[in-house]
């Protein structure tokens, strides 16, 4: 079974193409998990009017971000693999296929994959998400210095989960993003994929900037650094 976990906050723009996108993958068995932060928007009621039996909304209920609304769709997820998921892109026909095969078959915790940056109208700007980011850190330590990858080229198996969850409480100081791919990799093992899986689309509402710790000081980049490493140690203690 799959979980897909999408973090909603006025998202009714984009978000029926991106529900099209993922749906046409999915068995009748999957799911997706929409958490949408307190929209001021029409994104409840475009999802409602989808009309696909295999969506669930959730209301976000603690923090106020995209950390916490992405823990919360996590937290009823109930998959086998579990993929991270932004509002306002598209996912490519061959991305749960491809994903699933390295989660399943390969038996990896982890995968990530490049993007195709596109502007609001989806016309790309960039083929490869990695080449914009420069070199790619492919495991812990690495991630650690800078981390390498965009949330929504993430999925897990469910085991990550029982490390990563509940988040650490300071989400300025540990990302959703971040924290998944760390657990992953620091009790498991991780896939990178420098194939495009999805159109990473690029707009004046994203809700998140990726890098956007890289350009903070160096006292906070140390803080947080120091942060996720103390609570990875704190999660290895933890009773699997």
């Amino acid at each position: 079974m799959i979980s897909v976990c999408i973090a909603t906050y006025n998202g009714a723009l984009y978000i029926t193409e991106q529900l099209a996108s993922i749906c046409a993958q999915l068995s009748a068995d999957d799911e997706i998990i929409i958490s949408d932060d307190g929209s001021t928007d029409h994104t409840l009621d475009v999802v409602r009017d989808f009309g696909d039996p295999r969506i669930r909304i959730v209301r976000n209920n603690s923090q106020r971000c995209y950390t916490a609304n992405f823990e919360n769709a996590l937290s009823y997820a109930k998959g086998d693999y579990i993929f991270i998921c932004d509002q306002d892109d598209v996912w490519l026909p061959n991305k749960v296929e491809t994903v699933v095969h390295c989660l399943r078959d390969e038996g990896y915790s982890v995968v990530a994959h490049d993007a195709i940056i596109t502007d609001a109208s989806l016309t790309p700007t960039s083929p490869s998400y990695y080449r914009i980011k420069g070199h790619i850190f492919r495991g812990l330590a690495g991630n650690l210095f800078r981390f390498s990858f965009l949330g929504c080229c993430l999925a897990v198996r469910k085991e990550v989960l029982k490390k990563a969850l509940p988040f650490p409480s300071d989400h300025l100081l540990c990302t959703h993003d971040n924290w998944l791919f760390l657990c992953a990799s620091a009790f498991g093992r991780a896939k990178v994929l420098d194939q495009p899986l999805i159109y990473y689309r690029r707009h004046a509402g994203n809700t998140s900037q990726g890098g956007q710790n890289e350009h903070k000081p160096w006292t906070f980049r140390i803080r947080y650094r120091l942060y996720l490493i103390a609570h990875l140690i704190r999660r290895a203690t933890l009773i699997s």
